[in-house]
């Protein structure tokens, strides 16, 4: 009897293990280089200047993502002092003629999440080029991707997970928009052209967009997070950035699940295999 009870129990934990598995396989990673589709408010030369929404992301294996997550809260670790001028660090900026965002020479936590915290593609966080500073960034929605952009195409940026305590987890990244590769490491390649140009009251006239994927893969972690440290130091020539995550809830059933009939095909190869069991334990 003893010997059936173990049975029973090792065909159990095979079928919890296979039916897990098929769940798992259901959501790959995904790839990090993506197509943005985005409508703008504006047009002709002008297009630039306004506001420009993002409304999917293609990435690179068809799958069209829609359903985002927004920074909601922010926390300046640091952040080089603005005293006029060139000076300081992160700032917040907007389009000549956008009316979603905010122009903040000195921003404060606030004015980070109004940069970021909306899917407005020309409201982002520009940088000195000399300045450095860590921003924590907490998502309204847990994320699996996140979306980056980079007016300029010429800057260095680091970035780290979060986890729910705040605590920083996983693979801290030094992404390059000009040579598309981290700074020794995990590589993240895949850097393309965005596709259109920004033109902010920072700057004297548009500049084009690069564009990149990170996966939770790259972040050396297998969960969403729900926050993320982003962080500029002296000689990243002033990063100048918009972050969007992929909300993780659309992974979730029927997306996450295996279809019925591989479940129903586990069970059965599961119900023989225990049988079979029962027979070789009763001789």
């Amino acid at each position: 009897m003893r010997n059936s009870k173990s049975l029973s129990l090792k065909t159990a934990v095979v079928c919890a293990s296979l039916i897990a598995g098929g769940a798992i396989a259901a959501n790959p990673a995904q790839a990090n280089p993506f197509r943005t589709n985005y409508t703008a408010d504006l047009s002709g030369s002008n297009l630039v200047k306004g506001n420009i929404w993002l409304d999917s992301v293609v990435l690179e294996n068809g799958e069209t993502i829609d359903q985002f997550s927004v920074v909601q809260s922010a926390k300046i670790v640091s952040n080089d002092l603005y005293t006029g001028g060139n000076t300081g660090a992160a700032s917040a900026d907007m389009g000549d003629l956008a009316t979603v965002g905010l122009s903040q020479e000195r921003v404060n936590e606030a004015g980070v999440v109004a940069a970021l915290g909306n899917l407005n593609l020309n409201s982002i966080i520009d940088t000195e080029d000399r300045g450095s500073f860590a921003i924590d960034l907490f998502f309204d929605k847990a994320l699996d991707n996140l979306f980056v952009w980079e007016r300029g195409q010429n800057s260095k940026l680091k970035v780290q997970a979060l986890d729910a305590t705040g605590s920083l987890i996983g693979n801290a990244l030094t992404i390059n928009s000009r040579d598309a590769r981290q700074n020794g490491g995990q590589g993240i390649n895949g850097w393309t052209d965005a596709g259109f140009s920004i033109d902010t009251l920072e700057i004297g006239r548009a500049q084009k967009v690069a564009s990149l994927g990170i996966s939770m893969a790259d972040f050396g972690i297998d969960a969403p997070v729900s926050g993320v440290r982003f962080i500029s130091e002296r000689g990243f020539n002033g990063p100048d950035w918009k972050f969007v995550g992929a909300s993780a809830e659309r992974n979730n059933p029927p997306a996450s699940v295996p279809e019925p009939g591989t479940l129903a095909g586990l069970a059965v190869v599961c119900g023989m295999f225990a049988a079979s069991r029962r027979r070789k334990a009763s001789k």
